[in-house]
């Protein structure tokens, strides 16, 4: 696997929003709110709920701090992009340094600065507890996804996204490690702000982290969450599917194939739970996933030195 000319950032962005949009489509279509709509309504719900924001005129509270709410309004998306660089497609990716995992995981704690900004910012007490519940809910599932990030490198020998996907021409790795899987899935769920793990932005709280942004502002913000989603599912193929590893077809499609595919279990669990209370979250993460995901990654390196 090589990296890929400098022009592919602007086609490998527009692949992100291409999938983000296709999971706010899904969702749309699975929402059960939606049920006494057409089929067609629901499906095209990005597209008319894009020109709704765009015609939406912005509000905004009482003295906000602007700058800190719109830079944390635009963080998740731009961190979903910056995160995308290092996710392969077939054979490829943008740039594939040698410590690409390491890259993965520190965007995903930068989060942490956008999100609580954006609570932060707005000067609302809606917003302001939805970052506070944001950054207490991260106490919990972040060393576990650390963890859970670990396993593959350890496995593989490597930091370096392009040599974990060659380590699994063998076996793929949901099979040597499919706890490390699901805690790693759990932890896109977490910084997507999404199904169980959405408590930041949940409705007794009028929204949360989303109950001020309008407008253009509300619609980059839901395109971050989207754009999360899919890239953490292009990752979690990366690291434990194999990339773009499969029969007859071409790596670069194999690799969109198992995105979407995990993409689409990603969206389709959003309404399958009650969402966790950050206290919660941190009990189960501290004293359930933590020492599982341990213990997988005891296995994992018992495994490797034995050269298995």
């Amino acid at each position: 696997m090589s990296g890929a000319p400098a022009w592919w950032v602007l086609p490998a962005a527009g692949l992100v929003l291409l999938f983000a949009v296709a999971a706010a489509a899904l969702d749309g279509v699975l929402d059960p709110a939606g049920r006494g709509q057409s089929f067609g309504w629901r499906l095209g719900r990005p597209v008319w709920e894009t020109a709704r924001l765009l015609r939406q005129r912005r509000r905004t509270t009482v003295a906000p701090d602007a700058l800190l709410w719109r830079a944390g309004t635009a963080g998740p998306l731009v961190i979903a992009l910056l995160m995308a660089v290092v996710v392969p497609i077939g054979d490829a990716a943008v740039a594939d340094p040698q410590v690409g995992v390491v890259w993965f995981n520190a965007l995903d704690v930068a989060l942490w600065l956008t999100v609580w900004c954006a609570g932060w910012g707005a000067n609302s007490v809606y917003g302001l507890v939805g970052g506070y519940r944001f950054l207490a809910q991260a106490l919990g599932y972040e060393l576990p996804l650390m963890f859970a990030l670990t396993a593959p490198a350890v496995a593989a020998g490597s930091l370096q996204v392009s040599e974990i996907v060659t380590a699994q021409h063998g076996l793929w790795f949901v099979v040597q490690m499919p706890a490390a899987f699901v805690v790693f899935l759990l932890g896109v769920a977490g910084f997507s702000l999404w199904g169980p793990l959405a408590y930041p932005v949940g409705r007794d709280l009028a929204g949360g982290v989303l109950a001020e942004p309008s407008g253009v502002d509300r619609l980059v913000l839901l395109t971050g969450r989207y754009a999360l989603l899919a890239v953490g599912a292009g990752m979690a193929t990366a690291l434990f599917l194999g990339g773009g590893a499969g029969p007859l077809l071409p790596g670069w499609l194999w690799s969109l194939i198992k995105t979407a595919v995990v993409l689409a279990a990603l969206v389709a669990v959003r309404r399958r739970g009650p969402t966790l209370r950050a206290d919660r979250v941190m009990r189960l993460a501290w004293l359930v996933v933590l020492p599982v995901t341990l213990l997988q990654l005891l296995v994992v390196s018992v495994l490797a030195l034995r050269g298995v």
